[in-house]
């Protein structure tokens, strides 16, 4: 059987031909495509903005900017999560923190986290931001976080890059920001839709939505709101803010478009397939996800009994069939660069312990049932046969 990928994009002709037709175009990117990108996130998520960006990394930096986090100002997020989660705070000079996560979920643990803020909040030393990663595409308990977040005053990102298409508890699609100054998606192949390279930060705050159109661009607007010399020509524009070029082009927002048609067929076979692998899997000496309707089903996520064998013996076995597992995630504040501003082994032990027997098995949504079995078969082959 060919390599089966834990992920992979799903591309189809329509999306080719979407793209091909910006190409043929006037033009290929600053063009209009973005806003209508923009404006199919925003209609899907019922958020009142969304500002597309070039990666979702971009998108966190950003969104951090926009907040006013600088020097000495404190950020906290997940050790559980793709190292941008907090290089972005380092960006932007200020501190970043972690926060243990819980050992089913891979999310903040939020018990932990109350007890640390009304620990913090005795030493004057509360974060000015939580960064909340919804991972593997399952939303957090944001609804306590957000009324923890109004007894302590910090303000909340929600780090969705896995979560585009998953829900609230009451329905609602993750990045209506309800609970949340900002949600970041991303759109890496390997996400609930790609532009190839790509992200988006939604708000229902107007005054940070047009921040980050103009961070995006250099720092500069042509928008006479925001100018400070109106007697100027139609060539004019300023230089309000020190920016970036973190712009996604005209090419990458027709991709996005087109899968944005077929996003919510992406998440119901995530959903199914999930399903299938919670019933094939359940007799297996292993740790399965929680059942949950309202994920996205980025990645599905297992885990060994590492007293009966090794993780590196499972993820051997499984890449020497011809599937491609994964690890999700080296806990960040063990990486070699962290650990020299001051992390230790040993600090987010639940994390550590996360780690150590998780692997991520191929979920994607062009998976059929064939490859699914193959998968199954051969992880009862190292942990039983």
């Amino acid at each position: 059987m060919k390599m089966i990928p834990y992920s992979r994009q799903t591309i189809e002709q329509d999306d080719i031909d979407a793209v091909v037709n910006v190409l043929r175009s006037d033009f290929l990117t600053q063009g209009p495509k973005i806003e209508e990108f923009e404006n199919s996130i925003k209609n899907y998520c019922q958020s009142s903005y969304a500002v597309a960006v070039s990666n979702g990394t971009a998108a966190l930096h950003l969104a951090l900017l926009a907040l006013s986090i600088g020097k000495d100002d404190i950020v906290w997020t997940s050790p559980i999560s793709f190292v941008a989660s907090s290089n972005c705070v380092l960006y932007c000079g200020a501190r970043v923190g972690f926060v243990d996560c819980d050992p089913v979920t891979g999310n903040i643990d939020v018990a932990k986290l109350e007890v640390r803020l009304a620990q913090c909040s005795k030493l004057g030393m509360l974060p000015k931001l939580l960064i909340v990663v919804h991972y593997t595409g399952r939303v957090s308990d944001i609804e306590k976080i957000n009324n923890l977040s109004k007894k302590y005053g910090f303000l909340i990102l929600e780090d969705a890059a896995h979560a585009l298409g998953a829900n609230y508890r009451d329905g609602s699609k993750v990045g209506n920001c309800q609970y949340s100054d900002f949600t970041m998606f991303s759109f890496h192949p390997v996400k609930s839709i790609t532009t190839g390279e790509g992200g988006v930060l939604t708000t229902n705050n107007n005054d940070l939505a047009q921040k980050i159109k103009i961070l995006r661009s250099h720092g500069i607007s042509r928008d006479k709101n925001f100018m400070k010399d109106l007697n100027q020509g139609r060539w004019y524009y300023e230089q309000q803010l020190l920016g970036y070029n973190y712009r996604l082009t005209d090419i990458q927002a027709a991709l996005g478009i087109s899968q944005m048609t077929k996003l919510d067929n992406f998440i119901k076979l995530r959903r199914d397939l999930a399903d299938r692998y919670q019933d094939l899997l359940s007799k297996l000496p292993l740790k399965l996800p929680l059942s949950d309707n309202n994920s996205a089903w980025h990645l599905y996520v297992l885990q060994v009994d590492s007293k009966k064998i090794s993780k590196r013996e499972v993820f051997d076995h499984m890449v020497a069939s011809g599937i491609g597992v994964n690890v999700h995630y080296i806990p960040i504040h063990t990486q070699p660069y962290y650990l020299e501003i001051g992390f230790k082994i040993g600090d987010f032990p639940v994390s550590e312990s996360f780690y150590n027997d998780s692997i991520s098995i191929p979920l994607f949504p062009t998976l059929s049932f064939e490859q699914q079995d193959y998968v199954v078969k051969k992880l009862k082959e190292v942990l039983v046969e």
